[in-house]
């Protein structure tokens, strides 16, 4: 899962032509699902977007507060575009989840998120609709999260690396082709062999 934070003096949506959401100050977030999210990335997304601290307390000093420190609001935009990888200049995304699991997904998310702060604080776009996404960035100040990759099973792990370890000694002991070639010997009535170089094809091109 990926998150794009973005500390907002304040932010809407318009879907249609029509403002759907709106906040003051807080933050707004721009969240890709990926395949492979589950309960405990969605858990651990919630808690660091609660408690990333991005605003100043009472006296001044920078990255002191949490939004739910200050108490502002939080604007979620569902965006599976954030899960694009590149296949030359053509986004590719098929990391991101199918809709049809994604919505419920992302319905938890915000749940997940009222449940953990005041609800009447969590504003939402419209999912699957064509936005108009409107930022004021304050500062500006966008940070990146990305959920932790999952474990790898050690067992999976050492199997890969047993396979990797009979290719390379497969590797060594097969000698390349030109190696062969060079290991074999020419006899006197080869043409090739007055030339000196392996390949030399210049009488092939003498009519």
């Amino acid at each position: 899962m990926k998150a794009i934070i973005q500390r907002v003096a304040r932010a809407s949506v318009t879907v249609g032509g029509e403002q759907i959401s709106s906040i003051g100050q807080g933050i707004c977030v721009l969240l890709g699902i990926s395949v492979e999210d589950t309960q405990k990335e969605l858990e651990h997304m919630v808690r660091k977007i609660l408690n990333l601290r991005v605003f100043e307390d009472e006296s001044g000093k920078h990255w002191s507060k949490s939004v739910m420190d200050k108490q502002y609001e939080v604007l979620c935009v569902s965006q599976f575009t954030l899960q694009c990888i590149l296949k030359g200049n053509k986004p590719d995304y098929h990391m991101a989840m199918p809709t049809d699991q994604a919505e419920s997904f992302y319905n938890s998310f915000l749940e997940h998120l009222r449940k953990s702060y005041k609800p009447e604080l969590i504003k939402d776009g419209k999912f699957g609709e064509y936005m108009q996404v409107h930022i004021q960035n304050d500062g500006p100040v966008t940070i990146e999260l990305e959920s932790p990759a999952p474990p790898i099973d050690p067992k999976q792990l050492a199997k890969l690396e047993k396979q990797q370890q009979r290719k390379e000694k497969t590797r060594m002991k097969a000698p390349s082709e030109s190696s062969r070639e060079r290991n074999v010997p020419r006899s006197k009535n080869d043409p090739s062999a007055s030339s000196g170089a392996e390949g030399d094809v210049s009488s092939e091109r003498e009519p």
